[in-house]
C-alpha cells in the first residue's frame, strides 16, 4: 500500500481480512511472502519492533485504568531508556484528547463511557506511540448503526488531519467504499482486486467482486463478433476480446430499464414494489423461478402480478 493512505480491506466472513492484519502487526507468521515497512523487511521483527497500532473491534480497554491511562499505557509500557519524559507523556495524551474530541475526560474510566467514546480512546491509545501503521479490525463492528455512521465521519477526518499510513478492515462495503482512499477485496484468501471505491464498482475484476458489492442477477448470454447478446437481442455489453459462446451476463439493478414485454430482453411478473433510499426498487419473478430487483427513479408503483418486460442496458461479462 502507499503511505500515508487509508486502505479498506473489504470481504465476506472467512475471507482472511483479520489474518492478514494479524500478520502485518506480527501476531501470525505467515506461510509465504514478506512484509515490507517502507522497504524495511519486518516479516521476522517481533511485535515490540514494528511500531504498529492495533485498534480491536471490542476496544480492549484497561477498566482499572482512566482514559489518560488507558491512552498513555503503550508510552510508559516502553524500556526505560526509550520512554519519554512524564511530561511528554502528558502532553501528548492532551493533544490526543483534543483530537478525538475528548478533552475533559481524562480522568473518566472506561465504564463511564459510551460504546463510540470507547472507541475513540481505543484509537487515541493505538495512535500515542506514532505507529507506522495503523491496523483498525472491524473498528464499528459492536456499535449501533448511527454511531457506526457518525464514527466513519470523524474517522476519515482524523485520518486527513494526521497523514497516517491505515489498514481498515470491514465486512461492511458502505463503510469501505465511504472510508477508503483504495479498496482492496479479498476472497478465500486471495486478493481479488485492489483500486479506488469508483474503480472497484465501475470495473470490478472479477463476479467476486461484482457479488459483493452490491445486488447482480446472473443472465445467460451469447457472446458473438464481441457482441453480447440475451434472447437473441444484441445488448450494449462488450465482450472481451477472444471470449465466444455462451456465458454469464451479470447486470446490476439500474442497469435494468421496464419496457414493454414484445421489446424486452427479459420478461416476469410483479412480486413486490417498494421504496428504498428515494427510488423506486421492483422485485421481478422471472418463469426460470429467478428474481430481478429493478431500479425505478421516476416513481411509478407497479401492482403485484403485472407483467413487465425489462432491457438490459448494461452489464459485465468476464473472460
Amino acid at each position: 500500500m502507499r503511505a500515508g493512505e487509508l486502505l479498506g480491506l473489504l470481504g465476506p466472513s472467512g475471507s482472511g481480512k483479520t489474518t492478514l492484519l494479524r500478520i502485518i502487526a506480527g501476531l501470525d507468521t505467515p506461510d509465504r511472502g514478506r512484509i515490507l515497512f517502507g522497504g524495511d523487511d519486518a516479516t521476522f521483527l517481533p511485535v515490540q519492533q514494528r511500531a504498529v497500532g492495533f485498534v480491536f473491534q471490542h476496544y480492549a480497554l484497561f477498566k482499572h485504568m482512566s482514559v489518560a491511562d488507558n491512552i498513555a499505557y503503550g508510552l510508559n509500557a516502553r524500556k526505560r531508556s526509550e520512554r519519554p519524559p512524564a511530561a511528554e507523556i502528558k502532553r501528548r495524551v492532551g493533544e490526543l484528547l483534543d483530537l478525538i474530541r475528548l478533552s475533559g475526560f481524562a480522568d473518566r474510566y472506561p465504564s463511564q463511557l459510551s460504546g463510540g467514546q470507547r472507541q475513540r480512546i481505543a484509537l487515541a491509545r493505538a495512535l500515542a506511540v506514532e505507529p507506522r501503521v495503523l491496523l483498525l479490525d472491524e473498528p464499528f463492528g459492536a456499535l449501533d448503526a448511527q454511531v457506526r455512521k457518525d464514527l466513519r465521519r470523524w474517522l476519515r477526518e482524523i485520518h486527513d488531519r494526521t497523514g497516517q499510513t491505515t489498514i481498515f478492515v470491514t465486512h461492511d462495503q458502505d463503510e469501505a467504499l465511504e472510508l477508503s482512499d483504495r479498496v482492496a477485496v479479498l476472497d478465500r484468501g486471495r486478493l481479488e482486486q485492489v483500486g479506488t471505491p469508483d474503480e472497484v464498482q465501475e470495473n470490478p475484476a472479477s463476479a467476486t467482486v461484482l457479488r459483493f458489492l452490491g445486488d447482480a442477477i446472473e443472465v445467460e448470454a451469447i457472446t458473438e463478433g464481441g457482441q453480447v447478446r440475451v434472447d437473441g437481442r444484441p445488448t450494449p455489453v462488450v465482450a472481451p476480446a477472444g471470449l465466444i459462446g455462451p456465458v454469464k451476463l451479470f447486470v446490476r439493478p439500474w442497469q435494468l430499464q421496464l419496457v414493454e414485454p414484445a421489446t424486452a430482453h427479459l420478461t416476469g411478473t410483479v412480486r413486490s414494489s417498494y421504496r428504498s433510499q428515494g427510488r423506486q426498487r421492483i422485485e421481478v419473478a422471472r418463469p426460470d423461478g429467478g428474481l430481478l430487483i429493478v431500479e425505478d427513479s421516476d416513481g411509478e408503483r407497479y401492482a403485484t402480478g403485472r407483467e413487465v418486460g425489462l432491457r438490459i442496458n448494461g452489464g459485465y461479462v468476464f473472460g
